[in-house]
């Protein structure tokens, strides 16, 4: 219990430091990702109860009113390329943590962090951690601007 505390404790805090905008409101992006972080890994996880990498995304995309597939190579044919140093938040980006391509997605939260569900559950990691700057594939743009807009700005500026 407290292993799973202190992470969801890191998670929030991580969230909050990646934030650019408003200290008052968060988004809807910001929302949805931060009700999931420390939430277990489960392989083919779909749910609250266990998520796998892309089973997270497609459940964040759910939640903002967007479908995806349930596999990372699905998703990496979607949307847009996007180029790493033109990553907004929202994009998906994706790593080959297997050997043999696409095998890992998270969403990009901004400020060159992303949320993914791991081995140790739902959490926020750096692009350039070593293993997944090693590993780093590319990005693509899933959602329209307008999507983007509706999304990422502060719940407080929509209410």
């Amino acid at each position: 219990m407290r292993k799973k505390f202190s992470a969801i404790f890191m998670g929030l805090a991580l969230l909050l430091a990646f934030q650019v905008g408003s200290a008052s409101a968060e988004s809807k992006l910001d929302g949805e990702v931060s009700k999931l972080i420390g939430i277990d890994y489960d392989y083919g996880g779909t749910t609250t109860s266990g998520f796998d990498c892309s089973g997270f995304t497609a459940y964040v995309f759910k939640k903002l009113g967007m479908t995806l597939p349930h596999s990372s190579s699905q998703q990496y044919a979607l949307g847009d390329k996007v180029a790493k140093s033109d990553l907004r938040a929202g994009d998906l980006v994706f790593f080959n943590t297997s050997g043999s391509g696409v095998s890992h997605v998270g969403v990009y939260v901004g400020d060159n962090k992303f949320a993914h569900a791991a081995s140790k559950g739902v959490t926020i990691s750096d692009l350039d951690e070593k293993y997944y700057a090693k590993r780093y594939l590319g990005a693509r743009r899933v959602m329209s601007d307008e999507t983007y807009n509706k999304v990422t700005s502060d719940t407080a500026a929509v209410a």
